[in-house]
């Protein structure tokens, strides 16, 4: 038989809930600022261009339509907030986590993400156009139809991402890491992919004409219908392990 609690007690709790709703909203309330709390937050439709949020914690939060423009948000934690049609153009990101979050048509041009993660963050329609991406992470992330023109990436990894139909044309991609990547009609077009690894991948009516592979790991890569006219190709390991001879262009010789 449960025993209910003394009247004292049920008080004391009651007013303790009170205090930590009051606390969650006063923290939302906060202004911006370095290490700003902002959890479970409505930041809709916001001009936050140029602000200081470097190391705030903004998980849960929803920055649908905001502006972040030149925002520096180096270390701060974006996991599972919601960045739909977000503007971060030029934005400082080194470091940021946006794990699992949200970012269907943002705009992340020419932002400097060194060492982001995107972790299984949902990201179809994202521009990343000219994006700083060192190191930067996307494992199992869907950036279907994601422009990603002229990105600098080296030693990023989108293992297991979702890519189809994004554009990757111009970019400089040298030892990234895309196995088991889904890259079914996208554009790698004059990339340099040079010691990329492919291994697994989905490259399916993919456009990689005039790309740099050289000694790129292709090894169980789907390449049918794949467009590898003027693709460099030397010293690559094909699909069925063979190494390309030095100067193999548009086909594995």
């Amino acid at each position: 038989m449960l025993i209910p609690p003394p009247r004292a007690s049920l008080i004391w709790i009651v007013a303790a809930m009170s205090w930590i709703q009051g606390q969650a909203l006063a923290a939302c309330n906060d202004p911006p600022g370095p290490g700003v709390i902002w959890i479970q937050c409505d930041k809709r439709n916001l001009d936050l261009s140029r602000v200081d949020l470097r190391g705030a914690i903004l998980t849960r939060t929803d920055f649908t339509n905001t502006v972040m423009r030149k925002a520096k948000l180096s270390g701060a934690d974006l996991s599972f907030s919601i960045l739909d049609k977000a503007d971060l153009t030029g934005a400082r990101l080194d470091k940021t986590l946006f794990m699992r979050a949200s970012l269907g048509s943002a705009k992340l041009s020419k932002a400097y993400l060194v060492g982001a993660k995107f972790d299984r963050a949902r990201m179809p329609g994202v521009v990343l156009d000219g994006a700083r991406l060192d190191e930067a992470t996307f494992y199992q992330a869907d950036l279907t139809g994601a422009s990603l023109r002229g990105i600098r990436a080296p030693a990023s990894s989108f293992s297991q991402a979702r890519l189809d139909e994004a554009d990757f044309s111009g970019s400089t991609m040298p030892q990234a890491e895309l196995t088991r990547a889904s890259l079914e009609d996208a554009s790698l077009t004059g990339a340099n992919l040079n010691e990329a690894d492919f291994t697994g991948a989905s490259l399916l009516f993919a456009d990689l004409s005039e790309a740099d592979l050289t000694g790129a790991v292709l090894v169980d890569a789907n390449l049918d219908e794949a467009n590898l006219e003027g693709a460099k190709l030397g010293k690559a390991q094909w699909v069925d392990r063979r190494r390309c001879r030095s100067g193999s262009l548009g086909e594995c010789r």
